[in-house]
């Protein structure tokens, strides 16, 4: 009977988890073609379609998180140069979108940030020199690390009003016209005012007024072909009130981002969909990468390749158009079936030789050149009018330099592919409330388990006790003397409450950091990456600090001391505890330093969660080993019964 029941126990559990599961991988891994109720502006007659002639088509390019920078890297200035001034005259975009960290903005020794002039003078003569906006038009905004240490938008120190070519702070709408329509390009400004130094501008903020001005925007967007949203900030490191930002750019076919720099390598390609059929592409950084995109609207079919920099010839499929990336909310999908030609781009320093087209694997012929990058292939879209296909585009050039791109295409609306879960999980997931969530979790349990402990009857030992019991045992310990139960509640309830420092978060203007935001400059900036400090906090020193202070606790009970123990305790298994204690002690350090040098002296000096916990530990771990035996008879002679018996 008891056995059956365990069976049905453990089918419930298999069963709650695999809904559990199954309700994530839908919510992160959008289909590439999610309807949206009231969104379907696009849904119009099929035509016209895409066909052999050089129209209805525009193409701009991104580029993100550049940071020119005084003292790294040597060539991310010139090679920028050189791209401004050849693959801007190659490519011919319409439009170049420069999606925030225009500037590196950060010390010598990557510790300590602010606006280094000579940085900006650095981005504005690249411009000028390159005359990169007489030949399209340029648009620039800020990121993260273009607003470090500026206390006020009017600061002579924001350096992107005097040397950028916007010049101009805030969200904004530019409309760009063409002959076939106009197309909205919504800026997207998160970046903090007053901007405080690194890293607690990590996340961008929007206010309800900011807010308000967005959804204006987002309603003149309407009767634009197209509307584009961009900002420098992802959607899931943006703070908004309600109704939120994806909501707002719902009606936008994509957002362009930067600022997550392919995760270190990990995610060279963040692209997702929000639920509403809204692309978001995150692209990866300039900066080490030397990542930028191109972007096209041929018909108002989306298209856009990833690219990097020098890597000849660059080729872009815009019809059919990939499966993948499409939504027929925010799209005509139905030109695809209607039309011509096969539709490609392609751009090289040499002359284009050959541009070869295949379709499962069958080759389809060599597509013609029509005006500029533009080539066709006539074909009959009803011969894959059901199904997946897939397409591949080989281009050469006269410098024998081949590229091939391709993808997968269908023409039936019922069939979709999802996006991976990971990018999906990074780009839609809203980090600062998560942070808030396991940060508010980690606290209260380390603090239920100190309180619990402390008033429940500690039971006998019986025999010799298992690790789960000298656990329990010494939790009990350390939770009914005094001086640790009351040291380690006070520092995890001031953990939540209590400044964690006070210092120069701006230079000129002392601050205070707490886990729920940043006071600075008589404004308040709610926490986002300040709960991903403090579970880091808890996680690798208050949590490991009661740990290692119960272990030390349960060994006086044993009748050890500090010097005793190496020798009767297993030796490796001590040396190891000592030293990982040792290493998160020089972590915690290390913290101090890093405050010293990133929010001046004063930081350094009044910080009760740095500075002056490595003293409260320091004297925590040399209380353990000098608490005087009359205060642990109990437990020791307890434990000596036990061992003998």
């Amino acid at each position: 009977m008891v056995a059956g029941r365990r069976r049905m126990l453990k089918l419930a559990v298999g069963l709650l988890t695999a809904a559990a599961v199954a309700l994530l991988l839908d919510w992160y891994a959008p289909s590439g073609t999610l309807p949206a109720a009231g969104q379907l502006r696009h849904r119009r007659a099929p035509q016209p379609a895409p066909g052999a002639e050089a129209a209805n088509l525009l193409w701009v390019v991104q580029v993100s998180d550049i940071h020119i920078s005084r003292f790294r890297d040597p060539r991310r200035a010139p090679d920028f140069e050189k791209f401004c001034s050849e693959t801007i005259d190659i490519i011919q975009p319409a439009l170049v979108l420069a999606t925030g960290d225009l500037t590196d903005a950060k010390t010598k020794d990557k510790l300590g940030s602010e606006q280094v002039e000579v940085e900006w003078k650095t981005y504005q003569s690249i411009l000028k020199r390159s005359r990169v906006m007489e030949k399209t038009k340029w648009i620039d905004i800020k990121g993260n690390h273009d607003s470090f240490n500026i206390p006020h938008l009017d600061s002579v120190w924001n350096y992107y009003r005097k040397y950028s070519a916007w010049r101009k702070d805030g969200s904004f709408h530019y409309t760009h016209t063409t002959s076939f329509g106009n197309y909205s390009f919504i800026c997207v400004d998160a970046t903090l005012s007053p901007g405080p130094k690194r890293p607690y501008n990590f996340f961008g903020i929007l206010n309800m007024n900011q807010m308000k001005e967005l959804s204006l925007m987002a309603s003149e967007g309407l009767h634009s072909n197209h509307t584009i949203w961009f900002g420098h900030f992802p959607t899931s490191t943006i703070i908004s009130p309600a109704p939120g930002i994806r909501t707002l750019m719902s009606s936008a076919t994509a957002y362009l981002c930067g600022h997550l720099h392919t995760m270190g390598g990990l995610m060279p390609a963040l692209h997702s969909q929000h639920r509403g059929g809204t692309l978001e592409l995150e692209l990866g950084d300039w900066m080490d990468n030397r990542r930028y995109r191109i972007l096209a609207f041929d018909h108002d079919l989306l298209s856009f390749a990833d690219l990097n920099f020098e890597e000849w010839p660059v080729v872009l499929i815009t019809n059919p158009k990939s499966l993948l990336y499409s939504s027929s909310a925010h799209e005509p999908l139905v030109r695809i079936l209607y039309s011509t030609h096969i539709r490609i781009l392609a751009f090289s320093p040499s002359v284009i030789i050959s541009v070869e087209v295949y379709i499962d694997g069958v080759h389809l012929g060599n597509a013609r050149q029509v005006s500029g990058p533009l080539y066709v292939l006539k074909w009959s879209p009803q011969n894959y009018s059901e199904g997946f296909h897939h397409i591949d585009v080989t281009v050469q050039d006269a410098s024998g330099r081949i590229s091939t791109r391709g993808h997968i295409f269908a023409m039936e609306e019922n069939l979709s592919l999802r996006f991976g879960f990971w990018p999906s999980l990074i780009l839609l997931t809203d980090h600062y409330v998560l942070a808030r969530v396991l940060f508010a979790v980690i606290v209260l349990i380390q603090i239920a388990l100190l309180i619990t402990f402390r008033y429940l009857q500690k039971p006998a030992l019986k025999e010799k006790p298992g690790l789960l019991t000298l656990t329990s045992y010494s939790l009990h310990v350390f939770s009914k003397t005094n001086t640790f139960y009351y040291s380690i509640l006070v520092l995890n309830v001031y953990t939540i409450l209590g400044p964690w420092f006070v210092g120069e978060l701006i230079d000129g203007q002392v601050g205070a950091c707490f886990s729920f935001g940043v006071f600075v400059g008589g404004s308040f900036l709610q926490g986002s990456l300040t709960f991903v400090v403090g579970i880091l906090q808890m996680l690798f020193f208050n949590v490991p600090l009661m740990a290692y202070l119960c272990w030390c606790l349960l060994l006086r009970c044993q009748g050890h001391s500090f010097h005793s123990h190496i020798h009767h305790v297993r030796r490796l298994m001590a040396v190891l505890v000592h030293l990982a204690m040792a290493l998160l002690l020089t972590w915690q350090v290390y913290s101090c330093y890093f405050l010293q040098r990133t929010y001046g002296t004063l930081a350094f000096f009044l910080s009760p969660m740095r500075t002056w916990l490595v003293m409260l530990t320091s004297a925590l771990i040399y209380k353990t080993w000098t608490l005087k035996s009359s205060e642990l008879r109990t437990y020791i002679v307890e434990m000596k019964n036990c061992q003998s018996s």
